[in-house]
């Protein structure tokens, strides 16, 4: 018959199991929520350089009047200007793989208008210029054509023809421009090759020609290549400086990439009302309006005197950790006046309480767990 009383001994190991499972999830809760309780800025500097765990550098430094960092645009001043300065529209000069109609008046047969049913003529579709800068013409054999506006290679013509002819009067047009060339690409509707013609091409009018820019291309955002150098553009920025991309001519050779609006925006992490990426308008957009966009700071959770602005510095090889007090009205007028820039990085650290919360929530779970198993 069995025995209708439990054995003490598996009472008793059952209870080390469950106090010795119980204790594992615990401490392992404690351990977890330790290491994730949440972001946290760490052990920073007041100021000064040092160098992450991680290997980067890092500059922290108080935001104040004299540590607040230029304008881009105060940055960019000189390259733009020196770029605007050299900017002239100019004459189309001739350039090779061009080719040209050249009609003597009186002279048909010696050459006739282009296109004309003419098959005796080999110059009847124009006189194509070579990968030399030349054009083969009768009575006067090779001549210089590239690096000539029209009225330049049309005067060079009719000297050398009065030699031949009593009456040289050349007439002279490109029919077929295929030597001068620009790119276009990034966020416009028909990226691609474009050859010049004989008008200048701007900035604005290279975009137009490649169907105007996407519904996500950023006009503010626009970058020139041009013999190796990149300038960044942008129509808020030109605006400042009294100027606009109209007074930019593009040259043979040149490149412009127009952005995404996803590539401009700033990050926001930590203890904001809410979390997600603020895109960088035309106008700009400051450290205040990033707080405004975001919902404010969450007044649960958000430590205001502990908001970090990180941006990576490339040129100087580190990474700048700006770092201001919201606690008071005055900073707002600093949070105003800092531009943000793209993929910058806005953090808010959460109290001290805030975190310690989070702890004991992680643990309560993990408890609760603990007492049904106790229960079994």
């Amino acid at each position: 018959m069995a025995n209708k009383h439990s054995n003490p001994m598996r009472k008793s190991s059952k209870l080390i199991n469950v106090c010795f499972l119980t204790t594992a999830v615990l401490l392992s809760g404690c351990a977890t929520t330790t290491i994730n309780s949440g972001l946290q800025s760490g052990n920073l500097p007041p100021d000064g350089m040092f160098i992450a765990e991680n290997g980067i550098r890092f500059n922290v430094q108080p935001l104040n009047l004299a540590t607040m960092p230029p304008k881009r645009v105060a940055v960019r001043n000189n390259d733009i200007s020196r770029l605007i300065q050299s900017s002239r529209p100019s004459d189309y000069r001739i350039a090779e793989g061009d080719i040209l109609s050249i009609v003597l008046v009186g002279y048909p047969d010696i050459a006739p208008a282009s296109g004309s049913s003419s098959n005796s003529n080999p110059y009847a579709s124009g006189f194509p210029v070579d990968q030399q800068g030349f054009i083969q013409f009768p009575l006067i054999g090779r001549i210089k054509a590239s690096g000539m506006s029209v009225p330049q290679f049309t005067a060079n013509l009719r000297n050398r023809l009065q030699k031949y002819l009593k009456y040289s009067d050349p007439q002279v047009k490109i029919i077929n421009y295929r030597g001068n060339k620009f790119f276009i690409d990034g966020e416009v509707r028909q990226p691609g090759e474009f050859n010049f013609e004989d008008a200048p091409v701007s900035i604005y009018g290279a975009i137009s020609m490649a169907g105007g820019t996407t519904a996500t291309g950023d006009s503010n955002n626009i970058i020139l290549n041009r013999n190796g150098q990149s300038y960044a553009l942008g129509l808020q920025a030109l605006r400042e400086m009294g100027s606009s991309p109209n007074q930019i001519y593009l040259q043979d050779g040149d490149s412009v990439h127009v952005n995404s609006q996803s590539r401009n925006r700033v990050l926001v992490l930590g203890e904001f009302g809410r979390i997600e990426p603020i895109p960088i308008l035309e106008q700009g957009l400051s450290l205040s309006s990033v707080i405004g966009e975001s919902r404010g700071l969450n007044s649960s959770t958000a430590d205001a005197a502990k908001i970090y602005i990180v941006r990576d510095n490339p040129a100087a090889q580190h990474t700048d950790i700006y770092y201001v007090d919201m606690q008071t009205l005055t900073s707002f007028a600093l949070a105003n006046r800092f531009e943000m820039q793209p993929n910058d990085i806005v953090y808010v650290d959460p109290t001290g309480l805030a975190r310690w919360n989070r702890i004991i929530s992680a643990i309560l779970p993990s408890t609760s767990a603990a007492n049904l198993i106790s229960g079994l």
